[in-house]
């Protein structure tokens, strides 16, 4: 029996290594991944240069603590700035923590400079922001939250990809400093912010001198074919965070700020000991250097494309296929009907996968993806998405 504290239903297999977009498993057969560990291993798994940054900087320190200078993580908060016209990075250990520490920034912001006394985030139905007290505040899961009561208030909460319900918030709160968002929700079930509605919030944020908040956990790094979702109409938020994929694996989180956000913070306001530590800081910045080395951005793209145009043909015109939707390596076959029996069924195909919102399969391949990967997948996974709709 195992001492694990039984927080996930996991699946019946353990992987022993990796190669590219491949996992093997303790027989040794193989599996096609198509989940990259939730968003997380952007370039596959085992990647030459990720495994020398990480191995070269174990050989030298691998922690010192934020009470001293790491020019590694200085170097990673200037690409990071450099890559997203940023102006400040705080660094943590996870997507979780970087939305905490966006959380607090804003209600900081709303004390400090807007003299609200109850400073209020509009955040959005379907959102998902992390599992601690407040970030579970701000998700939208009352399966998560249950049992977790009573949560933090200081939300209002309102549809996704309405931009009139949140100017009625306008219209009737004085308390509203800040308003939060994925840019693509992913575990709401993949739905896409489009252009328009980002740039109105940015406008209405403008306006009301509200901060925007850009969760790009699990849709940044590359994973939309642009660094970060935002960055497909220019709507620049004041803050933003990022987590998973920025270290192929090894655990790091950022928020960074700027506009209004900027130079908010002070010695003593937020910290983190193991945020941005060597280790960690030596594997982000690889990856950027890899994905920007063999034009990842555009391949997220293309292969982004080619899976989706690829399910939209092998799945036309199946009934019980609602949505075939996404952007980039982020990608939701919306189906009409709860179908988690799917994750086990690929399983058993050679196919890793994930179903969220309860119908909706959810693909996040790696950034290294290929064609033939993707017509890999599709015509490995699209019939047992037939064949389970006929049942």
């Amino acid at each position: 029996m195992s001492h694990v504290m039984n927080t996930y239903a996991r699946q019946p297999v353990a992987f022993t290594h990796g190669d590219g977009v491949w996992l093997f498993d303790e027989t040794g057969k193989r599996y096609l991944d198509a989940l990259a560990g939730i968003a997380v291993s952007t370039l596959g798994h085992n990647h030459p240069k990720v495994v020398q940054a990480i191995s070269r900087q174990a050989g030298k320190v691998l922690h010192t603590s934020n009470l001293y200078r790491i020019p590694l993580q200085e170097r990673l908060a200037d690409r990071l700035a450099e890559i997203s016209a940023m102006d400040e990075v705080f660094f943590c250990n996870s997507g979780l923590e970087a939305n905490e520490a966006a959380i607090k920034l804003a209600r900081f912001y709303g004390h400090k400079k807007k003299g609200v006394d109850l400073p209020t985030i509009v955040v959005m139905e379907h959102a998902f922001h992390g599992r601690s007290l407040a970030t579970l505040s701000a998700t939208a899961n009352r399966k998560a939250q249950a049992g977790f009561e009573p949560l933090v208030p200081g939300f209002l909460r309102v549809p996704y990809r309405d931009i009139g319900a949140v100017q009625q918030v306008a219209a009737h709160s004085r308390d509203v400093v800040a308003v939060m968002l994925e840019v693509l929700q992913g575990e709401g079930g993949v739905h896409v912010a489009d252009a328009e509605y980002l740039c109105a919030l940015r406008a209405l944020c403008d306006e009301r001198g509200w901060l925007l908040i850009c969760d790009e956990v699990q849709c940044g790094t590359g994973r939309t074919g642009k660094w970060f979702g935002w960055q497909h109409c220019g709507a620049r938020p004041d803050i933003m965070t990022v987590a998973k994929g920025l270290g192929s694996g090894v655990p790091i989180g950022a928020c960074l700020a700027a506009g209004l956000a900027r130079g908010l913070f002070q010695p003593g306001n937020h910290g983190s000991t193991f945020g941005g530590n060597p280790l960690a800081c030596a594997a982000a910045l690889a990856t950027l250097d890899v994905i920007d080395e063999t034009g990842l951005l555009d391949n997220a793209a293309c292969v982004g494309n080619a899976i989706r145009n690829g399910f939209a043909v092998a799945l036309a015109k199946v009934p019980g296929v609602v949505a075939i939707r996404g952007q980039g390596l982020m990608i939701g076959i919306e189906l009409d009907r709860p179908c988690a029996e799917l994750v086990e069924q690929a399983l058993d195909a050679g196919f890793l996968i994930n179903v969220t919102a309860g119908n909706v399969v959810r693909l996040l391949p790696a950034l290294i993806f290929s064609d033939s990967d993707a017509q890999a997948l599709v015509d490995g996974l699209a019939p047992l998405i037939r064949d389970f709709l006929s049942q």
